[in-house]
């Protein structure tokens, strides 16, 4: 644990990097759903858009958010970092795997486009865009004002 303490403002450094990388991408593969869905199916516009969200899902999301949650556990492991009798941190990893969650829907969204076989109008996905910013604001305000 003397390790955990003494690299804590590294492992701080590197989730924050991580979450933001994860986040860009939570924000932008939805918006790029958005301009998909109105793409005819078997369009070179189509096929260029499976290949962006491919590669940002796969090189992008997938090892931000495992980075995310790497150094997210090292920093609650770091002793003194975490009270767990407040609330905050509760409602903080909760936010967190609702992130994970609509994650999970962005992956079979991804894939449903892939295959040519996507249901959703753009305006689900401009509202499902939002999702992630909400989520966001949340997590952070429990982060940096511990309400409770």
């Amino acid at each position: 644990m003397d390790f955990l303490t003494g690299a804590y403002p590294w492992i701080k450094a590197l989730h924050i990097i991580s979450v933001i990388a994860w986040m860009a991408s939570m924000l932008y593969l939805p918006r790029l759903f958005v301009y998909h869905a109105a793409a005819e199916i078997g369009s070179v516009q189509s096929e260029t858009f499976k290949v962006m969200e491919r590669r940002l899902a796969r090189g992008i999301m997938l090892p931000a958010m495992i980075l995310t949650l790497v150094f997210g556990g090292m920093l609650l492991s770091t002793p003194g970092i975490v009270d767990w009798h407040q609330g905050w941190i509760h409602g903080k990893l909760c936010l967190v795997f609702l992130m994970l969650v609509l994650q999970h829907f962005f992956g079979g969204w991804r894939r449903a486009f892939a295959e040519d076989r996507n249901r959703h109008t753009q305006r689900f996905f401009r509202m499902v865009n939002e999702v992630p910013t909400i989520l966001m604001i949340g997590i952070v305000i429990l982060v940096v004002v511990k309400p409770f």
